[in-house]
């Protein structure tokens, strides 16, 4: 390892930053002054295996910068890099992966405007102008168009950045440019934000078994959530043991609801069984999926159900340690888990010894910092261990070589969420839910052309149709985007498709994560299509070249098409076809093998050219 620092000095305020989350230097080979130096730091080198093993505070240490002064300049990214013993050249690497870091200058409030895809169906070009032409050079604001924010019910959306100790945020769904300036010119002032209840509409409802809290429970109090049944699955968990948990939650048939459906209950006990120690849990918080918002929505409306079934995952594996990576872009959710995290240490219920049992698990929350590719587990893997998100090879798969290569399990929100009905129920009953292979209900995120849009937590099972008519879907239904930008179109005729796994399989898509936009024929399906080529170009690694440049490929394709139908787009059309192929069949992973399944239903299916 070369290290070449160069000869910029970070300023005070820079370094204040690093050592609130470092401690101060203990040494010269640490970056201390002259002033703090000793003696004895010149007469041996400090650092080694110490220093090595403190690397996955690199991200961390780049938010602490970017937060206080809005950008990394290359003094606070060298002293970080001196305090971690990072070479600076694999730091600037990692700094530049992420789009919420700049390591250019700019100013210190930042307005993201969401310009994907649920976003794009109700005027954010339109918003963007606007706010541009409002907020231009010298106004201290820099706008910035935005990938999905999350925030799709409430579409279009704006999140405010304002650098500093601490540094703030503001919310602004659905914005007008009046008040997304407000949100960027003054985010203490800017209104509140909803109550995480009002993206369920079915909020209230006694049946539902992963959304009955909220709305109904108070997110911050820990008394409220141990009185609606809190805490009741972690202490049958305890009763009944690890592996009673594991085959509870292999005869309920849960299956990992980000899009994979993998056994759950298969990951768990192939990580339990691993001799090599330590085991880790790591919850995936960064759905990044255009069109997703439910793990956000549980996370600000019933956070102490995550804390739960994090603390019974990690029984179920052997883990002491979990890490909750969460995405950069949810400041509300962010906040509602430290908190929640913090009381439930405060209360015995994390810690050294859980509830008395004699079992010791805490959860540190790691931020994402705006990529989409780090929702794949090994790139979320490496994004913690302080290098760049790119995704590994397999084999070795995670429950093998994970998380600083030892066993670990990988799951999402709505995933670990299932395992308190499930350990309260029992397998059975939950099994009896949905269908034979899909079993337990699903939450589904519903966007776009509907009265209602939100979350709807239904059984396996019901139709699109059922979905659609619960949203209240409007007349003139174009298209159905099922599972976000990495899914597929289906058209107004085909609403009977069974919302399961195998059922969106045999009709030629997929579930996904539960992405349901719908669009009517007010939108521009070509333009819609762009943008999906365009998201996945932008978000693309870079790692692989299917997948760097098929992207690009199929961007530049669309832009040509555009405007052009029948034979003047048969070409492109082939050429297209020729650029997915090679993604799906040799990328690395899911982004590029994904990243052409919307162009060619949209082709296929709603003959988008024809």
């Amino acid at each position: 390892m070369d290290l070449h620092f160069g000869d910029s000095k970070p300023t005070d305020e820079e370094r204040a930053a690093i050592d609130a989350l470092l401690g101060p230097p203990e040494s010269s080979w640490e970056g201390a002054t002259r002033d703090e130096m000793r003696a004895a730091d010149l007469r041996w080198a400090r650092g080694g295996r110490a220093a090595r093993e403190r690397r996955d505070l690199l991200l961390p240490g780049l938010h602490a910068v970017n937060d206080r002064i809005g950008w990394i300049s290359e003094g606070a990214l060298g002293y970080l890099c001196r305090r971690l013993t990072v070479p600076p050249a694999e730091a600037y690497g990692v700094a530049t992966f992420y789009a919420m870091f700049s390591v250019k200058p700019r100013p210190a409030t930042v307005l993201h405007v969401c310009t994907d895809l649920a976003c794009a169906a109700a005027g954010a070009s339109e918003l963007c102008a606007g706010v541009e032409a409002r907020l231009g050079p010298g106004s201290g604001v820099a706008v910035e168009r935005s990938p999905c924010l999350g925030l799709c019910e409430r579409a279009p959306a704006a999140l405010a950045v304002r650098a500093g100790d601490p540094v703030r945020t503001a919310v602004s769904a659905p914005t007008t440019v009046e008040r997304a300036v407000l949100a960027a010119s003054a985010p203490d002032s800017a209104p509140e934000e909803p109550s995480a209840a009002l993206a369920v509409p079915q909020a209230g409802d006694p049946a539902l078994m992963l959304l009955g809290r909220v709305g109904v429970v108070d997110p911050a109090s820990l008394d409220d959530y141990r009185a609606h049944g809190g805490y009741t699955a972690l202490r049958q968990a305890f009763a009944i043991g690890p592996a009673g948990v594991i085959r509870e939650v292999t005869d309920a048939g849960l299956v990992g609801r980000g899009g994979a459906a993998f056994p759950t209950g298969r990951k768990w006990q192939a990580t339990a069984s691993q001799p090599d120690r330590p085991h880790y849990l790591v919850c995936n918080a960064d759905e990044s999926e255009p069109g997703t918002f439910k793990d956000r929505v549980v996370m600000e409306g019933d956070p102490y159900a995550l804390v739960e079934a994090m603390t019974i995952a990690g029984y179920a594996v052997g883990a002491h340690k979990g890490y909750l990576y969460l995405r950069g872009e949810y400041p509300r959710a962010l906040a509602r888990m430290e908190h929640a995290i913090g009381q439930a240490r405060a209360r015995g219920l994390l810690g050294d010894d859980v509830l008395g049992q004699g079992y010791a698990f805490d959860i540190e929350i790691r931020r994402g910092a705006g990529a989409y590719i780090c929702g794949e587990e090994t790139a979320l893997f490496n994004s913690i261990e302080g290098y760049r998100g790119e995704p590994r090879s397999k084999p070795p798969f995670p429950v093998e070589k994970g998380l600083f290569d030892k066993p670990t399990a990988e799951n999402n929100v709505e995933t670990l969420i299932n395992v308190l009905p499930i350990l309260t129920v029992g397998a059975p009953a939950y099994a009896a839910i949905g269908t034979g292979s899909s079993t337990g209900p699903k939450l589904f995120c519903v966007s776009g052309s509907v009265e209602r849009p939100g979350i709807y937590e239904l059984p396996f099972g019901a139709t699109l149709g059922e979905l659609l008519e619960l949203a209240g879907v409007r007349d003139r239904l174009r298209a159905v985007l099922l599972g976000g930008a990495a899914g597929g179109f289906v058209r107004p005729d085909e609403l009977d498709i069974p919302l399961t796994f195998e059922g969106t399989r045999e009709a030629g898509t997929t579930l996904g994560s539960g992405v349901v936009l719908a669009f009517d024929d007010t939108v521009p399906l070509p333009r819609l299509l762009l943008r999906i080529a365009e998201f996945f170009r932008d978000e693309s690694c870079g790692q692989c070249v299917p997948c760097r440049v098929g992207t690009v490929r199929q961007e530049e394709a669309l832009h040509r098409i555009v405007g052009r139908t029948g034979a003047d787009a048969a070409a492109d059309i082939t050429l297209l076809r020729e650029v997915g192929r090679a993604m799906k069949d040799a990328s690395i992973c899911g982004l590029g093998q994904t990243a052409w399944n919307a162009v060619e239903s949209a082709i296929d299916r709603l003959g988008a050219y024809e």
